[in-house]
């Protein structure tokens, strides 16, 4: 299995690594930093310099245990190569990451409701509330409340814990009708004092570094879909 740096570093830029294979499918590394697409994030993108030679890398997703890297070239089974994330992309999913938690977390301390869907992007994010009207004025509240705290700063934590204390800990899950993957050890994000869930996702060390958020609008998705599109300035 694909060694996933970026677990319990998301600020890692560039890292050493060896090719294990190379298939239809793409390049497998022994490790990465590279954030595969999955969770409602988009993957990184960045290079492999193999030698000389600077090999783009468009793609990267995850089958059975393994990383695939999608890249604009060829490189060699066995060689070491140096991979290279683009920060500026990255850095900047991971503040619109941290404030998805930030502000799911203020909504379900205020009214229990739960998370139904979620898409993060390059430039904005949304989010899908289990909520029964579409509330601008609820939502605009909230993220006041959420640049209040941001101003302040907040630690993000990042732990485990074992997968039945995670079902057992109420509060921790907020994803409707999903529980976590079946595993026996959950990766734990903690923004302190204000939410904990179980997540696998890049994140910002603290709230401060978010920025402000700013809501782009609102949309009535159906029933328990209300969905807030959101951006982090600058």
């Amino acid at each position: 299995m694909t060694e996933l740096l970026y677990m319990d570093n998301s600020y890692l830029k560039e890292f050493t690594a060896k090719i294990v294979s190379v298939s239809d499918d793409g390049v497998v590394l022994d490790k990465t930093a590279f954030y595969p697409v999955g969770g409602g994030l988009p993957s990184d993108t960045g290079y492999i310099i193999a030698g000389d030679e600077k090999i783009r890398v468009k793609h990267v997703f995850k089958k059975g245990g393994e990383v695939y890297h999608v890249i604009e070239g060829t490189v060699s089974e066995g060689i070491e190569v140096k991979g290279v994330i683009d920060w500026d992309r990255r850095y900047r999913i991971m503040r619109l990451h941290t404030a998805a938690h930030l502000l799911s977390g203020l909504l379900y301390s205020k009214l229990k409701v739960l998370i139904t869907g979620n898409a993060i992007r390059e430039d904005r994010a949304h989010i899908d509330f289990s909520l029964e009207k579409t509330d601008r004025e609820l939502f605009q509240q909230v993220i006041n409340e959420a640049n209040d705290l941001i101003k302040q700063g907040r630690p993000v934590k990042i732990y485990y814990m074992e997968r039945e204390k995670v079902l057992q800990t109420p509060g921790l899950i907020k994803l409707a009708g999903k529980l976590p993957p079946n595993v026996p050890v959950l990766r734990i994000v903690e923004i302190e004092g204000i939410d904990i869930q179980p997540d696998g996702g890049v994140h910002v060390a603290d709230i401060r570094e978010i920025g402000e958020i700013k809501m782009l609008k609102i949309q009535n998705k159906g029933k328990n879909r209300k969905r807030l599109h959101y951006t982090v300035e600058p």
